[in-house]
């Protein structure tokens, strides 16, 4: 008999996260969903205040779309405002 503990087993590093693309659409019919990305919580800050409601947005052109309160479209699917200003997205 020999007093050999095993060697614990190495647990693996998360993986790094992947870089978040300018434009972003949390819808997965959208040609901008990036389904990656999605995976991860993302935060979105409009002109310094954190949203949590955004549901697309574009850095370089400067603008979110969120829902227009409780209004659905023809599809049922909630209506989108277009708000401007200095976005910035980050992971939480």
């Amino acid at each position: 008999m020999t007093d050999e503990t095993p060697a614990p087993t190495p647990t693996p590093a998360p993986a790094p996260a992947p870089a978040l693309p300018d434009r972003l659409s949390v819808d997965p019919r959208s040609p901008h969903y990036v389904a990656a990305v999605c995976e991860r919580e993302i935060g979105i800050r409009l002109n310094g205040r954190e949203r949590h409601d955004v549901e697309e947005y574009c850095l370089s052109e400067g603008w979110v779309k969120v829902p227009a309160g409780k209004t659905l479209d023809r599809h049922g699917r909630p209506l989108l405002i277009k708000l401007k200003g200095q976005v910035e997205a980050f992971y939480r």
